[in-house]
């Protein structure tokens, strides 16, 4: 004999959930979104190159302008009389600067023309004269014109004459001459000109004896405007 003892659920009856079960939980807000790693990255990279641009700027002249270089403000001022940096006679005969050539252009000047900046500094060249080179000098046997570059620092600053650049050019096609190296010809002076003083260095650029134009160009420091002086050299 068998029993049957499967009875319906009572009502109202919940049986008791089983293993794992978790009752539903309410619905959350949506989370924004977590910046990346390279969002991050590049932001920082922004923020410390204006830091860095802004030092930069600011260390140029100490209140975020950019300090222009010295350019040629005055020209063709003839020396005082009586001035004992003036050319010779025999240097006087040798150099004719009246008579430039004609396609030298407006930001040429003569050969006995002093060259004054906006930052106090002025350029003559005196005594030019011809000049053969010895035996032993480089190069040597090598015709040349032979001058004094005269620098004057009427400024509150000291100018290092080793920064200074010297070349020349001679000829109606413009040939570049070769600086001459001799007795008394030694190059840029390893000094400095203090405020108030003035030097001077005696140079030789190649000038063959058939030529006579002649083009120097100086530049007290490398961040000055270029002074070219142009003439003719008998």
């Amino acid at each position: 004999m068998s029993y049957d003892n499967t009875q319906p659920p009572m009502p109202g009856y919940n049986p008791p959930p089983g293993p794992g079960y978790y009752p539903p939980q309410p619905p959350q807000a949506p989370q924004p979104p977590k910046k990346t790693t390279t969002v991050l990255i590049a932001a920082g990279a922004a923020v410390v190159a204006a830091v860095l641009a802004a030092v930069v700027t600011a260390s140029v002249t100490g209140d975020g302008k950019a300090e222009a270089a010295p350019t040629v403000t005055v020209t063709k001022t003839a020396p005082a009389e009586g001035d004992d940096t003036g050319a010779d006679d025999s240097a006087t005969d040798a150099a004719d600067s009246d008579a430039p050539a004609e396609d030298s252009g407006d930001d040429s000047y003569g050969l006995d023309d002093t060259i004054a900046y906006d930052n106090d500094v002025e350029i003559s060249l005196t005594k030019i004269t011809r000049a053969v080179s010895s035996e032993y000098a480089s190069p040597e046997k090598t015709p040349y014109a032979k001058f004094t570059i005269k620098i004057v620092n009427k400024s509150d600053k000291k100018i290092d004459a080793s920064m200074m650049t010297v070349n020349c050019a001679y000829g109606d096609e413009g040939k570049e001459g070769e600086s001459i190296y001799d007795d008394g010809l030694d190059g840029l002076p390893d000094t400095s000109i203090l405020a108030g003083r003035s030097l001077s260095v005696p140079w030789g650029c190649e000038l063959p004896k058939g030529e006579s134009f002649l083009q120097i160009e100086v530049a007290p420091d490398y961040e000055s405007e270029t002074a070219i002086f142009t003439g003719k050299v008998k």
